[in-house]
């Protein structure tokens, strides 16, 4: 793996860099997060909840900063550290699972914005009438388009598209504060016998415990908090490597604090059985029942911009956690290689077919956004507890006497992180964890075709062997899980 750093001259600046984390961060999630948090807990659990997440997640941010300072030779984020930590075979697992989450969540943003376009224009409420699908597919391939024609020079539409779509946002934080009711927040403040909505339909459930409301909110906070790591990806195309882990946190640090603004305020201005039963886009919703009928168009048109610009982000972090492993054999070569503007085409045509494909099924389903970016975020806690795991491994290796300092605080980052990344796996339920498993297996046929290519005598090493095993394993408890109705997608 290369060593070499982008040249001053070129590639990603911190503003750039800061603006893929946010632009990643800031999709769909944070306009549907009132009503899909009155759905799991109350202000109570809620706030717990947020406490957990803000500061897990800034454990892994603060990961993905100190293991691009101590290890700037590594690219690709997630993969590169699973694979330096764990082995060619993990890493490639690795990026698979990242890969795969982000392809499926851009599936789901393509359907959040045909809805959107549905406050405007009813024959795409929903996003998954035919005409909806049509249009999707129609903007998925000038995306795709505009993504061939160069990396670095869609990152800077980004920039653009970025601030664009933080501005209704800051609105919405501005104009609800001043109709702001503590009466509303506090009315049942742990959730006892509350009865919320049930996946926005009439039908009413009542919520659990207060454990089991801070749980059960901690999947959607995955899909919120997802782009966490884009610099990361990006860090061989960095001006400067220390930019990187700068990124990473400055873009974590101004999206939770619009994440938390956003949902604590939609508490203050409606109670929570009303917020359960706020359609989607929730926040266009909770904005029209504080200024009238304009706020939800006004709310519907940011949301619009948003999701054109996280679509393109996430089409560039997909094409690149597949560029990078194509570098190491872990995948095979030609699937990362550049065309002339230097974007992997390869590896972004199998990307956008597969969303082509799950964006077709979605018009037979009846379960659409909310499952997807369930999917999605599931499918996200395996590589993200892998980076917190090596953050912590890596910090027990030897350093200079005058770094002890922060080697030891590098471990009890790496500690805290890895038990975040452990609790979410198990929130998420196993039926997400084992559903990874089989995906890694399935995919499993292009690292050994990568092996072969690359002329290794050994497919697999004789621990992988063992990982291998487990993941035969994983498949078919998955399998087993489906056909009891121990897992339901």
């Amino acid at each position: 793996m290369s060593s070499q750093t982008a040249p001053k001259q070129h590639g990603l600046a911190l503003p750039a860099l800061t603006a893929l984390v946010v632009g990643s961060m800031i999709g769909g999630g944070i306009f549907g997060l009132p009503s899909q948090m009155a759905r799991a807990a109350a202000p109570g659990p809620l706030m717990i909840g947020w406490a957990i997440t803000g500061f897990g997640m800034l454990m892994l941010a603060l990961s993905f900063q100190s293991l691009a300072m101590r290890l700037p030779r590594l690219d690709g984020g997630i993969y590169g550290y699973a694979r330096e930590g764990f082995g060619d075979f993990i890493g490639f697992c690795a990026a698979m699972g990242y890969w795969i989450g982000v392809w499926i969540g851009n599936v789901g943003f393509l359907v959040l914005l045909m809805s959107s376009i549905g406050t405007f224009v009813p024959a795409f409420e929903g996003g998954n009438t035919w005409i909806a699908i049509a249009c999707a597919s129609a903007l998925l391939w000038v995306v795709h388009y505009l993504v061939l024609r160069g990396v670095e020079t869609a990152a800077i539409v980004n920039v653009i598209v970025t601030i664009a779509k933080v501005v209704p946002l800051l609105v919405f934080i501005i104009v609800t504060f001043f109709f702001f009711k503590a009466g509303f927040l506090t009315e049942n403040f742990w959730g006892d016998n509350a009865a919320v909505s049930v996946n926005g339909t009439s039908e009413e459930t009542l919520l659990g415990s207060t454990m089991s409301q801070v749980a059960g909110m901690m999947l959607i906070t995955v899909w919120v908090f997802s782009g966490v790591e884009g610099a990361s990806i990006f860090s061989r195309r960095a001006r400067e490597r220390r930019d990187v882990g700068r990124a990473t946190v400055l873009g974590f640090l101004f999206v939770l604090a619009l994440l938390i603004a956003v949902n604590l305020l939609s508490y203050g201005v409606m109670s929570q059985n009303e917020l359960s039963h706020v359609a989607d886009p929730s926040l266009a919703g909770v904005f029209a029942h504080v200024v009238g009928p304009w706020g939800a168009k006004f709310i519907s048109g940011g949301l619009i911009i948003s999701l054109l610009g996280v679509l393109l982000s996430w089409i560039l972090l997909a094409t690149e956690i597949l560029r990078i492993p194509s570098l190491d054999g872990v995948i095979p070569e030609r699937i990362g290689r550049l065309n002339s503007h230097g974007t992997p085409r390869i590896a972004l045509w199998i990307t956008n077919i597969c969303v082509q494909i799950v964006l077709l099924w979605t018009a037979f389903s009846e379960k659409t956004y909310e499952f997807l970016i369930l999917l999605a975020s599931g499918v996200f806690l395996i590589p993200y507890t892998l980076v917190a795991l090596f953050q912590l491994l890596s910090s027990f290796k030897p350093s200079a006497p005058d770094a002890q300092q922060v080697r030891k605080r590098d471990t009890v980052i790496g500690f805290l992180a890895t038990i975040y990344g452990t609790w979410l796996i198990y929130a998420g339920g196993l039926e997400y964890f084992f559903g990874s498993i089989t995906a890694y297996l399935v995919l499993t046929p292009l690292y050994v075709a990568a092996r072969r290519e690359s002329g290794h005598r050994g497919i697999f090493k004789p621990v992988e062997w063992a990982v291998l095993a487990f993941l035969i394993a994983g498949t078919m408890t998955f399998m087993w899980m489906l056909a009891t109705g121990r897992a339901s997608f």
